[in-house]
């Protein structure tokens, strides 16, 4: 349903008026995804030829199978691509630290050298606002340091991610764009809509800081635009953006849908973030121990209790970047998905 609306809408119109110029051919990894497909989905509508990579082929979108981890076959599959996104990542807080090196980290660099040999013109990399790390300042900027060692392996592979990117631009291999996502969230959302619906089902979702950690939503159609007009525009290659939604919002309202969604009234189940932390690390223990790793980890605690969302400012002044799906529409069109597949009562 969200595939279908994202590649219906036109393509964004930048700053001054000025209009990305569109690709003829785009190259996604991680192009199964919930994020990747998206984008296939919005370049398709625009007229783009799209093909890309994913541990699955899938030959209605022209995407082969490949292992980032490693170099191969699939790297050739992006020959004639003009411009490649690299989406793919590991997008959990509880995969094994080697996982987020091979894959995450090493993953981008085969990916550059790919779309270098493809013969690609602009290489957009998606990192996250997790690189500001959990103690960011208010209003983080794209200036505003960014962390490789805060402990959380996700936030960490993340920023280094970064730096095989922007040395590639350095060197003059090919021109690169950065993009930061907030909490990127829509109808097939992994960890913002069914990690959480299924563990509230199962009695097992809470949040710390009584709920009033600062969340940044930003719909998965918005985010798309932000590439689009990031890919497109001259005045975003070398360069970095912080893409989020219409608006910041509490913890306990965000995860408030999926409580109604579940069956349940009123909000999520909350504590205070040091008790939090020790059901979470409790939680964690036990999940090691039975052979299946929790999301309800210290790590994600950590994520749900933020007090600041970075600022937006550069993307909205360089790129006329704007969201237009607030967190009540986005919501919508993400219980309409849900019903869709069965995931809700019709």
């Amino acid at each position: 349903m969200t595939g279908d609306a994202n590649a219906a809408r036109p393509a964004p119109v930048g700053s001054g008026g000025q209009r990305p110029a569109l690709p003829r051919r785009v190259f996604v990894t991680g192009a199964s995804g919930f994020i990747g497909r998206a984008i296939q989905a919005r370049y398709r509508g625009l007229g783009a030829e799209v093909c890309g990579v994913d541990l699955r082929p899938d030959a209605g979108w022209d995407v082969v199978a490949g292992d980032l981890g490693e170099a191969g076959a699939w790297q050739a599959h992006a020959k004639g691509a003009d411009l490649f996104v690299h989406a793919a990542a590991v997008v959990s807080n509880v995969a094994p630290p080697e996982l987020y090196r091979r894959v995450s980290v090493g993953g981008a660099r085969r990916a550059l050298d790919a779309a270098i040999a493809g013969g690609a013109r602009r290489f957009v990399h998606l990192s996250s606002c997790g690189a500001y790390g959990w103690h960011r300042p208010p209003d983080a900027d794209e200036r505003t340091p960014i962390t490789v060692l805060s402990g959380n392996s996700y936030q960490d592979a993340k920023a280094a991610s970064e730096h095989p990117v922007l040395a590639a631009h350095a060197a003059g291999e090919i021109a690169c764009t950065i993009v930061r996502p907030s909490d990127v969230y829509g109808p097939g959302s992994r960890p913002w809509v069914l990690i959480p619906l299924e563990m509230l089902r199962r009695g097992l979702f809470f949040l710390p800081a009584r709920g009033q950690g600062v969340f940044a939503p930003v719909y998965v159609d918005d985010l798309v635009d932000g590439i689009v007009l990031a890919a497109g525009l001259e005045a975003g290659s070398g360069q970095i953006f912080n893409l989020l939604g219409v608006a910041p919002a509490r913890a306990a309202d965000f995860f408030s849908y999926h409580q109604r969604w579940a069956g349940r009234s009123g909000k999520p189940r909350s504590f205070s973030t040091p008790v939090a932390l020790r059901i979470a690390g409790a939680v964690a223990t036990l999940s090691r121990l039975a052979g299946k790793p929790s999301e309800a980890s210290r790590e994600t605690m950590l994520m749900l209790c933020k007090e600041h969302v970075p600022s937006m400012e550069k993307a909205r002044r360089v790129l006329g970047y704007e969201p237009q799906v607030d967190l009540a529409e986005g919501m919508r069109r993400t219980e309409v998905w849900l019903r869709e597949q069965g995931l809700l009562p019709g």
